[in-house]
């Protein structure tokens, strides 16, 4: 099989999460910065990486990397590239999405539109044609521009690895998906111990909690782009990667998981994404306002996405909130609370320092990811 140097793109800050899960599924990572992790691959690593992971936002196959600070270095680095090896005649291609960090050249809509130009000119000396069709498979292209190096990605996914098919409903704020699964995988819940999400929104955290407890692949349940690309990657490889995801699968498990809100429709909301997640029984959602929160079970975790106070009007409420949160917090017995928030006064509110904070960009925001620690379950004998 034709081996691949693949990039998966992630949220700043959580590399170290999806280099562990590339290496779980069985491949070497080559590298990783700056929300971007390298490995490498087959057809195969295409197809079970899509649909089995967690953290990322996509896999893109890179194409090359140069460095660029005129727009003439930009279009003949990219004209230079093998793009015949990817790109077939009939395909339809466009640079879908430029982003330049630190960079000479930095115009999104100039980047596009040059490396646009450079691939056509290439395939029209390879093809020996003046015009594409482009009647075929979509091959969307992707460019970073770091420090002036330009790296250059055939993107496989299309639509973003976050996005699972089961969120059909969100609330104000929803957290993504794969940011989600990332923060669970920062702790140390585990299936066998009970979850609780107090501000869960839409259902997303407890939802990528039970996915996980039943070992249910991210992406079994949705389409890919590169699944048309048969002169790279063939139908026989995907149907094996979607079946052994489906044989992976163990829904004979139980789990205590909790989602709780104070808006009774997000509930019924987070209830109708958990029964497309096909998790439905495995979550216990339910209207409940945060001062009421109460576990008689010991050492369980708080996973949750409160309230950042976006909105001016909403800050005031904010103290009193994580405040509220803090006092529920310490009544339980030997619990954890994990949460992540850009609210900048949580730990005060809480009422304790934080043992860890690991700064993660949710988008263009700078949140912190807090570990509240409670005490160990004792080894049983």
């Amino acid at each position: 099989m034709r081996k691949y140097e693949l990039i998966a793109p992630c949220h700043f800050g959580l590399e170290s999460v999806l280099k562990r899960e590339i290496n779980d599924l069985g491949y070497d990572v080559t590298g990783g910065t700056d929300g971007r992790v390298f490995f490498e691959g087959d057809e195969e690593t295409l197809a079970r990486t899509n649909i089995g992971l967690r953290t990322a936002e996509r896999v893109l196959i890179k194409v090359g990397s140069f460095k660029a600070t005129t727009y003439d270095e930009l279009f003949e680095g990219t004209k230079a590239l093998n793009w015949e090896d990817y790109i077939p005649a009939d395909a339809r291609f466009n640079v879908v999405k430029a982003a330049s960090i630190k960079s000479a050249l930095f115009s999104p809509s100039d980047i596009q539109s040059i490396m646009k130009k450079a691939i056509v000119e290439r395939l029209k000396q390879k093809y020996k044609v003046e015009w594409f069709k482009e009647t075929g498979a979509d091959y969307p292209i992707r460019v970073t521009l770091l420090n002036d190096m330009v790296t250059v990605g055939l993107d496989t996914s299309g639509v973003s690895l976050q996005k699972r098919g089961y969120r059909k409903l969100t609330s104000k704020a929803p957290i993504a998906e794969n940011l989600a699964a990332a923060l669970l995988m920062l702790t140390p819940w585990n299936k066998d111990r009970v979850l609780v999400d107090p501000f869960c929104g839409c259902g997303t955290f407890p939802i990528e909690a039970a996915l996980m407890a039943t070992n249910t692949a991210p992406g079994m349940n949705r389409h890919f782009t590169a699944e048309n690309w048969g002169n790279l990657i063939t139908a026989s490889t995907w149907r094996d990667a979607f079946e052994e995801a489906r044989d992976e699968v163990n829904l004979d498990i139980e789990t205590d998981i909790k989602g709780y809100d104070i808006d009774n429709g997000i509930i019924e909301a987070a209830r109708a994404n958990a029964r497309l997640a096909g998790v439905d029984k495995y979550i216990h959602f339910q209207q409940q306002d945060i001062k009421d929160l109460h576990q008689p079970k010991k050492y369980g975790f708080i996973v949750t996405n409160p309230p950042y106070g976006e909105r001016l009007e909403d800050k005031a409420a904010l103290p009193a909130l994580y405040g509220t949160l803090g006092e529920r917090f310490k009544a339980l017995d030997d619990w954890s609370l994990f949460m992540i928030t850009s609210y900048e006064n949580a730990e005060s509110a809480i009422g304790r320092k934080a043992d860890k904070n690991r700064k993660i960009y949710n988008g263009m925001m700078k949140t912190y990811f807090y570990s509240f620690m409670g005490k160990k379950p004792e080894k049983r004998r």
